[in-house]
């Protein structure tokens, strides 16, 4: 029987090929839209996971949260330095990094932060090590610079029409290990050299703090002093630091985290938890995947309808054949089985054929996300999947048995005379 059921659909390949794309495309499309949003979600969790607390000025949270921890630089509200000395020395901090953006170069965003941040977010470094000036830079492992390449920071972007700074030349010192995130594709250099091409490092008490910190390495803020051709690297913050537009908080614990994220929610400041901001945004995605599933259900469906039709009609000019084998003996069940077995085999290879097409395409599609954002976003299946596989054959045996029915049913002198 197996060798008579590949003996006709070789006969009939042309209407074989087109039942399997039919029922290949429709499963990908479904397929396609699970994987991605389930990666999506897997790789901004990862993401986030380094950064329990983030504090900014009173805004939108889930822009502060993209701008800080996903690096998609966008004009935020300044939260002053006070703050940012407050956090630094709060004995409920593990660690406070602040974040400034708005430059770039080479396509590449320049980060102004900490060796403090650095130290602890990266894991380590690939080559080099970390800045020791206020000229030096560290880049993500993504970064296609080498160490030793010479940086001139560009104001904005050159498709926005940005300006070059002149002011500063960033020296690379060192190339961090990959982490996964946005931050493989960043630039890191001092904070305090943002501030300082930017104008913002002019504050009262400068110079005091700023030789005060000669030579020394402390955490939190970077003031560059000027002396001869060498800027030094302080970190020390002050009520007089200039203003950043987020700050990074690690606190020591989950109770610290609450009670600070409390203490920062009210007033001119906004904390958030990365992880909450998220939810919020899977649940739009989880929205917008349920409108996009319930377009894949309908061209699934569209596609059964066509696929009852095109069996139907394959039935009815097929009767004579059918005819014939009833003549010679064939018993009714096998050529019902044999019906049914040709178009259920047509619908698996079609089904098996839209899980490969949805992985695949679900892989581009995230290599083009991975190349844009720098979050490494995980295309893997899971048991759900297994779940819609099977529920998708079952689906395709019942359709099969409708035409195997029809086959069942017909007399060899119908037949014959048809």
């Amino acid at each position: 029987m197996i060798r008579f059921i590949l003996s006709d659909l070789q006969r009939l390949w042309a209407g074989s090929l087109v039942v399997v794309l039919l029922v290949a495309f429709a499963t990908a499309l479904g397929v396609t839209v699970t994987l991605q949003e389930r990666a999506l979600r897997l790789g901004t969790a990862r993401a986030a996971d380094k950064f329990d607390l983030v504090v900014g000025a009173a805004g939108s949270e889930t822009q502060l949260v993209l701008s800080s921890v996903f690096l998609q630089a966008a004009p935020l509200p300044l939260v002053s330095g006070d703050t940012l000395a407050s956090l630094t020395s709060d004995p409920r901090v593990a660690w406070a990094g602040p974040v400034g953006f708005g430059d770039s170069f080479a396509g590449y965003p320049i980060v102004g932060t900490t060796t403090s941040l650095i130290d602890n977010t990266s894991g380590g470094f690939l080559e080099g090590q970390g800045f020791a000036d206020g000229e030096g830079a560290v880049i993500g492992s993504a970064v296609d610079l080498r160490v030793g390449a010479k940086i001139k920071p560009m104001h904005g972007t050159a498709e926005e029409g940005g300006h070059t700074h002149t002011e500063i030349v960033y020296h690379v010192q060192g190339r961090l290990k990959p982490t996964g995130t946005p931050w493989d594709r960043a630039i890191l250099v001092p904070i305090s050299s943002v501030w300082h091409i930017h104008g913002m490092d002019h504050y009262e008490g400068a110079e005091d703090h700023a030789h005060e910190a000669d030579g020394e390495h402390h955490e939190g803020h970077a003031h560059d002093h000027v002396e001869g051709d060498e800027a030094a690297l302080n970190e020390t913050f002050t009520s007089e630091t200039p203003g950043v537009p987020a700050i990074l908080v690690k606190p020591k614990t989950i109770a610290d985290a609450y009670k600070l994220r409390q203490q920062y929610r009210q007033g001119n400041t906004l904390a958030v938890f990365p992880g909450e901001v998220l939810t919020k945004l899977y649940a739009t995605l989880g929205d917008a995947r349920e409108v996009l599933s319930v377009v894949a259900i309908g061209a699934q469906g569209l596609v059964a309808a066509s696929l009852i039709l095109v069996t139907l009609t394959h039935i009815v000019q097929r009767r004579k054949q059918i005819g014939a084998l009833r003549a010679f003996g064939a018993p009714r069940s096998s050529i019902s089985l044999i019906v049914w077995t040709e178009l259920f085999a047509l619908f698996a290879t079609g089904i098996a054929l839209g899980f490969a097409i949805g992985f695949a395409a679900a892989k581009i599609i995230t290599a083009m996300l991975v190349a844009k954002s720098g979050v490494v976003m995980p295309v893997e299946f899971a048991k759900a999947d297994l779940t819609q596989a099977a529920l998708l054959l079952a689906v395709a045996a019942g359709l099969a048995i409708l035409p195997a029915w029809l086959a069942y049913r017909q007399s060899p002198a119908e037949a014959l005379r048809g």
